[in-house]
């Protein structure tokens, strides 16, 4: 175990899926402090907004211990710097997702160059869940149940009623 080192989990979580939460669990095991980041993400339209996202993050949080949740805007580097974190904590579920995670370590490295980038994979039962299929499957009434928690899962079943 590392001991003092905070990482940083940054990400939208639109909305937060197992498959995060597998991921900050890991990394939870690894280090001292895990700050799950959840982007303002201005670029994006959300379907919950950052209020939401932030509810949901920390109480998927509560239940893994050792990890903060705390919005962010503009650049993850300077937000991670701020923070006092020395690693960045991305989930990567397979070679597509590696190919762009690759790109942007490599941009981070240039940008923060004390920051280290680790990849974590989800468990194998997770890793075709991201939170846009989530999403898509839930507003076109699918069920999602195995793919979010219980508290996610009823602010998604709200989200659709609300569409209705």
């Amino acid at each position: 175990m590392s001991r003092g080192v905070i990482a940083v989990y940054p990400g939208t979580f639109d909305p937060i899926t197992l498959g995060h939460e597998d991921i900050v669990r890991r990394a939870a095991g690894l280090f001292d402090r895990v700050v799950i980041a959840v982007a303002t993400a201005h670029h994006k339209k959300t379907l919950f907004t950052l209020d939401e996202r932030l509810a949901l993050a920390r109480d998927a949080a509560q239940r893994i211990g050792n990890v903060d949740v705390e919005p962010f805007d503009g650049l993850v580097k300077d937000f991670v710097l701020r923070r006092g974190g020395k690693v960045m904590v991305r989930g990567v579920r397979g070679v597509t997702d590696f190919d762009y995670e690759f790109q942007l370590a490599g941009m981070n490295r240039n940008l923060a160059p004390d920051v280290e980038t680790i990849f974590l994979t989800p468990a194998a039962a997770l890793q075709s869940v991201s939170s846009t299929l989530v999403r898509e499957i839930s507003q076109l009434g699918g069920d999602v149940a195995p793919y979010v928690s219980p508290p996610v899962l009823a602010r998604l079943l709200e989200k659709r009623a609300q569409r209705t």
